[in-house]
């Protein structure tokens, strides 16, 4: 059994920064990659982006490029989300999730996920 527990949510003005982190745990923690996602109120939840486990390689969805960062430390089996230049349409829960194999596409294959962290930007 995996767990991902994000934290560092919270309430920032537009402009401002926030960092996320996921923290990964289990018997033998093992992941191709991991996820970050996010749900504002009555949409649908949106890719934001990943980071590969093994060369740190990231990858971001169009809408956050430039302004969001994705790190990990393997030692800590933990992934971050530094996002900057924050808008109120990033307002969401923002999800970590784990990929254990390389599934072809951004957005399959994420077999774990955490329980969210709040981001809420106002204007």
């Amino acid at each position: 059994q995996v767990q991902l527990v994000e934290s560092g949510g919270g309430l920032v003005q537009a402009g401002g920064s926030l960092r996320l982190s996921c923290a990964a745990s289990g018997r033998t923690f093992s992941a191709y990659a991991m996820g970050w996602f996010r749900q504002a109120p009555g949409k649908e939840r949106e890719f934001v982006g990943r980071i590969t486990w093994s060369t740190g390689s990231p990858y971001y969805t169009d809408s956050v490029k430039g302004r969001f960062t994705m790190s990990r430390d393997n030692a800590k089996n933990t992934v971050y989300l530094q996002m900057n230049s924050l808008k109120p349409e990033d307002t969401a829960v923002y999800y970590c999730a784990a990929k254990p194999s390389p599934v072809p596409g951004p957005t399959a294959g994420y077999t774990y996920w955490g329980q969210g962290a709040q981001v809420t930007v106002s204007s």
